[in-house]
């Protein structure tokens, strides 16, 4: 009743019967939205998430009808629509969506500590500070860094994608944009290295652009989102539906191999080997997953077709934390990844509406929104317009609670050569160490060894090897009815 009486009074005030006469195309509307029974199954907050995430606009999922079907709708539709287009243009439907599923703060206090932004810590707090010593050098250190961070947003206006009319991946492909941020970042890491900063006063970096060109909304661009859907329809990724963090893990893995197999003869487009660290193949559940060194090594030896013992490496970490939220017991963990030089984030959120968190400080966890709808552009280069990368980057440092967000997420971590990886289990075997019984993940040399300690550690509940719980993970088939059939990490 409370979204009803909303809706009237946006209607009432800013509507007239003479409003813009656009049509609601049904097939870009995803199935979850659609009319159906008052009995539906789909979780409320999901729901909520689809309807208020921000930025999130009812015109963008609109498409051009013909003449005769735009005779046909009813002016109080129209003014509907152009109703929602001017709140979400004047940003009231951010505020709104902020106002139901959690607001996001972009305030900084050097009272709660440094920051650590994937490996890197920006020496920012008081405490450590002595004599009146400024530390605005840390903040700014710390805003530039994250600004150079890639932001992969919803977008509107590209290529339909496959057989569907969607134009467009509002209210539903934020998990799949959170995955290309994490994705993007390794590579930026891989071919730029982790002090690269973005510049505005000398020319755009040429394999930073690369980079850009790989996540385009096209086919023709090896990772975009139209890649992506048909790379995981294995793992049920479906136009205009939710994904969890394990089908995207497992999706990114496919469509790897895929263009990795159309580039036989020269660098593939992810030039690193990826080893997604969840359970058995034999479907044992309970405890950490277990990230085998000799499955590190045998993914490597793929990946070089046995020309090298060793390549860099891309680790995805799917987990489930808790039922409803994060057991307060894996926060600590969670936030002493980012201390690793090998970190890569996190791709979760709030549930529903999933970002990638890329820093932390104290109780706060820092991330990039993929949730504002921006217009596709186009950075190959094939124009004679300028290239303009300002889409692709933020300057808002928004935050949430780390302990408000949702407990199904993917760890990311890039090992680029032998020495890194080592160092990378010397810290992870480290962080075990000290979890009191309840790890994010253990490591183990060999697959055997793994099963042992399984069998042995049974007192933590990190259901690691459990079911995708995100809440946006529900598939939503074609007739409109939730399908519930779990998926093992």
């Amino acid at each position: 009743m409370v979204l009803k009486g909303l809706c009237e009074r946006i209607v009432a005030s800013k509507c007239t019967s003479k409003s813009s006469t656009e049509t609601v195309d049904c097939t870009q509307v995803p199935a979850y939205l659609k009319a159906g029974s008052s009995d539906s199954k789909f979780p409320k907050v999901s729901l909520w998430s689809s309807i208020f995430t921000s930025g999130f606009s009812v015109a963008e999922s609109f498409s051009e009808s013909s003449a005769s079907e735009k005779k046909a709708v009813h002016s109080r539709s129209s003014g509907w629509a152009a109703a929602v287009r001017k709140v979400v243009t004047s940003g009231s439907m951010r505020r709104f969506h902020e106002r139901v599923l959690g607001s996001s703060r972009t305030d900084i206090s050097s009272s709660d500590g440094d920051i650590w932004l994937l490996g890197v810590c920006h020496k920012i707090s008081q405490q450590e500070s002595t004599g009146g010593v400024d530390t605005s050098n840390g903040l700014a250190s710390f805003e530039q860094d994250f600004s150079s961070k890639i932001l992969v947003t919803y977008r509107k206006g590209f290529d339909a994608i496959g057989d569907s009319k969607y134009t467009s991946d509002v209210n539903w492909g934020c998990m799949l944009r959170s995955s290309q941020m994490l994705v993007a970042q390794a590579l930026v890491f891989h071919k730029l290295g982790r002090s690269w900063r973005k510049t505005v006063d000398k020319p755009v970096d040429k394999e930073y652009l690369k980079i850009l060109q790989l996540f385009g909304d096209s086919e023709a661009s090896a990772f975009s989102i139209h890649n992506l859907l048909q790379a995981g329809k294995g793992y049920g990724l479906a136009v205009g539906s939710w994904v969890g963090p394990y089908a995207m893990c497992r999706t990114w893995e496919v469509l790897a191999r895929i263009q990795r197999e159309k580039n036989d003869l020269g660098e593939p487009p992810l030039p690193m080997a990826i080893y997604v660290v969840s359970g058995d193949e034999d479907g044992e559940r309970g405890g950490a997953p277990v990230f085998c060194i000799e499955d590190a090594f045998k993914h490597c030896s793929e990946f070089s077709r046995g020309l090298a013992a060793w390549t860099p490496l891309l680790l995805l970490v799917p987990l489930v934390l808790g039922l409803d939220k994060v057991n307060p017991r894996y926060i600590p963990l969670l936030r002493s990844t980012f201390k690793f030089p090998q970190s890569l984030g996190i791709m979760g959120g709030k549930p529903g509406a999933s970002t990638y968190i890329i820093g932390v400080q104290s109780e706060k966890a820092f991330y990039l929104d993929p949730h504002d709808v921006q217009p596709v552009v186009n950075i190959s280069g094939d124009t004679q317009e300028p290239i303009s990368t300002s889409s692709y980057h933020c300057n808002v440092m928004r935050h949430i609670p780390l302990d408000s967000i949702d407990p199904s997420l993917a760890i990311g971590f890039y090992c680029r050569d032998k020495d890194d990886f080592d160092d990378f289990c010397s810290q992870a075997s480290k962080l075990a160490e000290e979890s009191n019984g309840a790890p994010l993940f253990t490591v183990a040399q060999s697959r055997s060894f793994s099963k042992q300690v399984s069998s042995n550690d049974v007192s933590g509940d990190n259901t690691g090897f459990e079911e995708d719980t995100f809440l946006g993970t529900d598939h939503v088939n074609d007739t409109g009815a939730n399908e519930d059939d779990w998926q093992l990490l």
